[in-house]
């Protein structure tokens, strides 16, 4: 009797100290409110027309893409300079790329 009944404490003990499993993640599925991506797209030009020393106005911001933890948009000056402008997943601008 003590013989199974140690083997059975040791298999209960163990599964009880076992470690949770992680949990899932899932992708993100949040797109920016019309507002918030308003000002992406203004940030974005400003950053743009300071770089490419021409006015904000002239800027042509011509695509959006989601990313999983970042946004990038596109656009191009009045010269046909192409850029990226890269947004973090809360809409905080991060960079300005020359393409």
């Amino acid at each position: 009797m003590m013989k199974s009944l140690v083997p059975m404490l040791l298999l209960l003990v163990a599964g009880c100290s076992a470690a949770p499993g992680t949990p899932v993640q899932r992708a993100q599925n949040a797109r920016p409110d019309p507002v918030h991506s308003l000002d992406m797209e203004q940030l974005c030009r400003q950053n743009a027309a300071h770089r490419y020393n021409t006015a904000a106005q002239k800027i042509a911001v011509t695509g959006f893409e989601q990313f999983r933890g970042s946004y990038e948009m596109r656009g191009m000056t009045p010269r046909s300079e192409a850029f990226v402008c890269a947004f973090d997943a809360e809409g905080q601008f991060l960079h300005l790329s020359m393409r």
